[in-house]
């Protein structure tokens, strides 16, 4: 009896759910209307309203009642969110419906349930169920075949593949974090679904707190939502991954190219806690002929960790601290976080300026938030404010003008110590003033996942202000979508562990397929001091990795490159010179980014999506977990186990590549005969690697021209001799045998490449029957090359007469291990050569 009146009231609460469920999700539909670039659908109280931007990008708005809400947004650039293309209306089989070229889309006038296809009749995308609404929260359903994976999300952990998982969106002070954290530092609400070859962008725009479920609550569907807001997605058929990443970019907005320096190595520690402390730091980097390009200062240099504030007995001549490290070529990175010290102190003039023009947020009963942080209590820039965002900007003016060239943005989850919620209370109120958007205020609820991107783009704006021509370096912790467009970033908090060095390759690849290029992880580990071993390993990856930081906390080992001796630093050195002498290749990559939105490091499948029969990606294989691609021409491939010393399997995409250590062809063992009856799935490329401390595997793919210089101890310096090409044959030596490369360069600091000050070169080879024929670009753009000649350097094709030929005069061979060389004199006209 005591059951009875409990479960009556579950009974009367499910099927009013349920009611209410069919009211929104499925009622009758009223209205069909077509637009000239889609369609609108009206199901009762409920609006869908699909439109295409172009041909390959569609847009979904849902919204209960008549008003859409506002179409404003942090993440999408406004040229995009406004682009139109005319569609073809059609209403084949009941549906509602259009097409574009390359699309076709219908809609259950009932459901409002989407189905979405591509020109080959391959479903796109197909809502599994009709949106579900509780309250105001909403969630979207999807099918999820069973051979669909996901990519994206940004620095979650765990593999690289979001299948079989469930994620929270929501900015979070991640200290420590581990495999199954999670929410960790950035929100970033867009995945790419990829299956048999294929691939699908999806972006949700939404800032509020969010989730992505991708098989946990049901087998055969995944699911995104948020817990408020607007219901704002975008679907784009690549169909190549890479074509995904760039509709991302073109979307979201490309990564800013950064200064050449921050390519370089980089040293930090929280902290290198006095100005004789760094120059120590500096003079053993370039007393041990170790390159580097930039020294980090944490929160130590600060009076009492308050931001903008310089300690004067531990620091007491920045300026001069700054001129030191310049004469050095060393580029200085200031750390500057969010919160301003609540210190109403005639000596503290964020504080003063910042009450002065209401710069800071408040709490929901008028009065300025406080909250506790490292300086003590604190006030918090209300950077949805442009008025805000330019007053930041403008604190710093001093540093700038003492000679810092960077500035790290830290804690913008934001992070408040004295909450239960280790951030801002939800109800914080924020004042959009925004050109875009709607005059209003918001909660932190809203706010708090674009909030650290807000931050680093007042950073970024800021810096342009003070110097104009000078290209920003900001370094966040905490972002969004678009957050790109301001700032590089890093993993956050990791730790100094085995498992902390596997995790960084995936967080990174997942980064880079979401927008940022410009990615790293603190090298050796952050929280805890790292084995000799384990940090040597780490030194060795993070020489090709987008950004390489020595980093480590407080109260941690030394962790410096000469540390654990000679032996070591001797390796760790190699590693880093290697880096240097890639200087070419990298910068050339980021520029690749800058106009592209292409990631610097990738998994296999951005460049090899159809190098499995079935069309898997072949880094879900056990022989790939750990590899990855630094642009299209290297892979690089750790052990799965770092830690372990057994021998593992290296699986190529393709059966030709170069050991780019010895230029030696990869000798590839028989692929294994079919298993009758099996699947054929599987890459049978592979090599055995037996693991050596001073040795980690490289690979350069078959067909690559990779333009490298001699090393030099910092990017400022002239390097010293020819432009090296390396010229990988595509390993046939048949005629039709092609290769190629690309080069750019510039001043590596300011923005007059865009008034043609820089320097492009693309090179070229195929095999014929007279031999192998090498062509050299011309010079474009106005920027002069440092170099006056180009050493050729050619594996995997053996001439047959052993001449060279350089626009017809001879010029001398030389035979060397696993390849031949010869010199071009290089006047910028672009040369031909024949190696016969």
């Amino acid at each position: 009896m005591r059951l009875i009146r409990p479960l009556s009231a579950l009974c009367v609460l499910f099927f009013a759910s349920v009611a209410l469920w069919a009211q929104q999700s499925a009622a009758p539909a009223s209205a069909v209307s077509s637009l000239p670039n889609g369609i609108e659908v009206r199901a009762g109280n409920l609006h869908e309203q699909v439109t295409a931007l172009r041909n390959d990008v569609l847009r979904v708005r849902i919204w209960r009642g008549e008003n859409p809400p506002e179409d404003a947004s942090w993440a999408v650039l406004d040229e995009a969110r406004h682009a139109s293309v005319a569609v073809t209306t059609t209403g084949d089989t009941g549906k509602a419906g259009f097409h574009t070229s390359v699309l076709s889309v219908a809609v259950d006038p009932a459901t409002l349930e989407l189905t979405v296809r591509d020109s080959n009749n391959n479903i796109v995308s197909q809502d599994a169920r009709p949106v579900r609404f509780d309250g105001n929260e909403f969630r979207i359903y999807k099918a999820m075949p069973i051979d669909e994976h996901y990519f994206g999300l940004g620095d979650k952990t765990g593999p690289l593949d979001r299948r079989n998982q469930a994620f929270t969106l929501w900015n979070t002070d991640a200290y420590r974090f581990q495999e199954s954290t999670d929410p960790l530092y950035k929100a970033i609400p867009y995945f790419m679904a990829f299956r048999t070859g294929r691939a699908v962008g999806v972006l949700m725009d939404n800032t509020w707190r969010s989730s992505f479920d991708f098989g946990k609550e049901l087998p055969d569907a995944y699911s995104f939502g948020s817990v408020n807001g607007p219901i704002d997605y975008y679907l784009f058929l690549g169909p190549t991954p890479k074509q995904v990443v760039e509709t991302y970019a073109w979307l979201t907005g490309k990564p800013p190219l950064p200064p050449l320096w921050s390519l370089g190595f980089q040293q930090s520690r929280y902290s290198y806690d006095s100005q004789a402390r760094v120059l120590e730091i500096a003079n053993h980097l370039r007393a041990d002929h170790i390159p580097a390009d930039a020294i980090y200062l944490d929160i130590d240099y600060q009076v009492h960790n308050r931001p903008f504030s310089v300690n004067p007995v531990t620091f007491p001549d920045l300026k001069g601290l700054m001129a030191k490290l310049k004469a050095e070529d060393f580029h200085a990175v200031m750390i500057t976080d969010l919160h301003i010290a609540n210190y109403p102190e005639p000596t503290y003039p964020p504080y003063d300026t910042g009450i002065a023009g209401d710069n800071f947020v408040k709490s929901a009963d008028g009065a300025v938030y406080s909250g506790k942080v490292w300086p003590g209590m604190s006030l918090f820039p209300d950077f949805t404010r442009r008025q805000t965002r330019e007053w930041w900007g403008t604190l710093y003016r001093e540093f700038k003008s003492d000679g810092a060239d960077g500035f790290w943005n830290d804690m913008n989850e934001p992070s408040v110590f004295d909450t239960p919620t280790a951030t801002m209370p939800l109800d914080v109120v924020h004042r959009i003033d925004e050109p875009g958007f709607i005059s209003r205020t918001a909660t932190h609820a809203e706010i708090h996942n674009v909030y650290g991107m807000q931050n680093s783009r007042a950073t970024y704006d800021g810096m342009l202000a003070i110097d104009p021509n000078t290209r920003p370096f900001v370094l966040t912790r905490a972002t969004y979508a678009g957050g790109q467009r301001y700032a590089a970033t890093w993993t956050g908090d990791n730790s100094s562990s085995w498992n902390h060095l596997r995790m960084t390759t995936p967080m990174i690849e997942n980064l880079g397929l979401s927008g940022f290029a410009f990615t790293g992880a603190d090298v050796g580990g952050y929280a805890g001091s790292p084995s000799k071993e384990l940090l040597t390993r780490w030194l060795q990856v993070g020489a090709f990795q987008p950004i390489d930081r020595d980093h480590t906390e407080k109260g941690t080992a030394p962790q410096e490159p000469w540390v654990s001796g000679p032996e070591q630093e001797a390796i760790r050195r190699h590693f880093i010179e290697t880096r240097y002498q890639l200087m070419p290749y990298l910068y050339t990559l980021a520029d690749e980014a800058s106009r592209t939105g292409l990631p610097m490091v990738r998994p296999l499948f951005l460049e090899f999506p159809n190098s499995a029969a079935d069309g898997h990606p072949i880094d879900l294989d056990s022989g790939a977990t750990s590899e990855f691609m630094l642009g299209a021409d290297l892979l690089i491939a750790p052990s799965p186990f770092p830690d372990e010393l057994d021998a593992y399997a290296v699986e190529l995409p393709t059966p030709l590549w170069y050991d780019f250590w010895t230029g030696e062809p990869v000798t590839l063992p028989p692929p294994a005969p079919p298993v009758p009856g099996a699947p054929d799935h599987t890459v049978t490329f592979s090599t055995t690697v037996s693991p050596r401390l001073a040795d980690l595997p490289v690979y350069v793919r078959a067909g690559a021209i990779l333009p490298m210089e001699p090393i030099v101890e910092s990017t400022a310096q002239t390097p010293n001799g020819p432009l090296t090409l390396r010229i990988y044959a595509a390993g046939k030596n048949e005629p039709g045998d092609n290769c190629a490369g690309e080069l750019y360069q510039d001043d590596g600091k300011t923005f007059d490449f865009k008034k043609g000050s820089y320097l492009r070169m693309t090179f070229s080879c195929r095999v014929a029957s007279d031999g192998l024929h090498l062509n050299i670009g011309a010079h474009q753009g106005t920027y002069p090359a440092w170099w006056k000649e180009i050493r050729a350097e050619v594996y995997g094709w053996k001439p047959e007469k052993g001449i060279a030929v350089v626009d017809s005069k001879p010029v001398p061979l030389t035979k060397q291990a696993h390849g031949f060389a010869f010199t071009i004199a290089d006047n910028g006209k672009g040369a031909e050569a024949l190696l016969k």
